[in-house]
């Protein structure tokens, strides 16, 4: 018996995950994967989340597994607005909300901003879990030109930014494509945000996973009053805790508050109990280098290997941090076509097309190296040479 003509309009338009469903095939332990974007499970700190568990609920146990507000656990959130907090960017606890995962975020931020037909300005490409947080809302994408300096905003003009709900941006080591935004382009974003009187989304899970110099100063940092901005202990932590924060001006962090009542009433307390009392002490600034140190070790393995393998006309960047790298093959070359010829060498990637808002390219792909020991890198590129070359 099927149910499906009781659906929602926006149930039945729902699509599957793409990087989900690839991530079915690789399950098989034979399979090199480049396909999922998590972070490398060597980097999570087990003892220091195994002690503050013990001391969350040898301490006060009964409040750590209660009901808790909706914002979040006040000492987290003055926390986040403590390190948020910049020369020109004061930021109250009132305008952090702790969510769970960044992923709640954006879909709180489509509930709050979205009607059916409202235009959302993205970077080209973008994050897929943005596109698909954000399509529940049916809104009309518009796509921002974009390259290896990150998002060009000497192509956002006043029509495209007119009666716009939205700009959403990832500056640093952006996934899919490990760009970061230059500060030069970083500038005139800010230049731009306020001609057209434009709000930007900032997202920025991957902004402390830097190789040898850290990105430039936040959008926050630089225009408070018209940024929401997102962060993720997802990438600094581990990303079973599902715990994100928003940082917003405070009229829109009321509202995101109150959508997120009718959501889930409250992140998980003892969640953020726990990361609380396992950063409130500086532990981050001594664990992240160490999570720097093997992210820049496999990216220099997958670069090498690239250089060494690829066929003439394949190109790819050259993050500065973050977990992943953007390929773009000849044109005429479709990377969904071929990643079944991929499957069949026990090698998987996550192609192109699902990133884009509209106008996709055909010939690109995404390739995330954290996850996979050096070894199978090189192993992996190797079988993906043969691939595109027609071997």
């Amino acid at each position: 018996m099927s149910h499906s003509h009781l659906f929602s309009k926006r149930a039945r338009d729902l699509k599957s995950s793409v990087i989900r469903e690839i991530l079915k095939v690789t399950a098989n332990p034979q399979v090199i994967s480049f396909a999922g974007g998590l972070p490398s499970p060597e980097s999570f700190p087990v003892a220091h989340m195994k002690a503050a568990f013990d001391k969350v609920l040898t301490s006060d146990a009964q409040a750590a597994l209660q009901y808790s507000t909706t914002d979040g656990y006040a000492p987290l959130r003055e926390w986040v607005a403590n390190r948020m907090s910049t020369e020109g960017a004061s930021i109250h606890p009132d305008q952090v909300i702790i969510v769970s995962g960044s992923q709640q975020a954006l879909d709180l931020i489509g509930k709050v901003f979205i009607d059916t037909g409202d235009k959302v300005l993205v970077e080209t490409p973008t994050y897929l879990g943005a596109l698909q947080a954000f399509s529940l809302f049916d809104p009309e994408f518009i796509s921002v030109a974009s390259d290896e300096n990150g998002l060009d905003a000497d192509q956002l003009t006043a029509e495209m930014a007119t009666a716009a709900k939205f700009l959403y941006a990832l500056p640093n080591f952006q996934n899919p494509t490990g760009r970061m935004m230059s500060e030069v382009r970083r500038t005139a974003l800010v230049a731009k945000a306020r001609a057209h009187d434009l709000l930007v989304v900032e997202d920025d899970p991957y902004g402390a996973l830097w190789y040898e110099a850290a990105p430039p100063a936040s959008l926050l940092s630089r225009m408070p009053e018209r940024v929401i901005h997102m962060g993720s202990f997802s990438k600094v932590l581990a990303p079973g805790l599902r715990l994100g924060y928003i940082v917003a001006p405070l009229d829109i962090a009321r509202k995101l508050e109150q959508v997120k009542q009718a959501t889930d009433l409250h992140t998980s307390t003892i969640a953020q109990r726990v990361v609380y009392e396992v950063v409130k002490d500086g532990f981050l600034d001594e664990h992240i280098p160490s999570i720097r140190e093997r992210y820049r070790g496999q990216a220099h393995v997958m670069l090498e290997a690239l250089t060494e393998h690829m066929p003439a006309g394949v190109s790819w960047n050259q993050p500065a941090g973050g977990m992943f790298l953007w390929v773009t093959l000849p044109d005429g070359m479709d990377s969904e076509a071929m990643l079944e010829k991929a499957f069949a060498r026990n090698v998987a990637y996550v192609p192109g097309v699902p990133f884009y808002g509209n106008e996709a390219q055909h010939n690109t792909l995404r390739l995330a190296f954290v996850t996979v020991p050096a070894d199978k890198i090189r192993a992996g590129v190797a079988e993906l040479g043969a691939v595109f070359s027609g071997r």
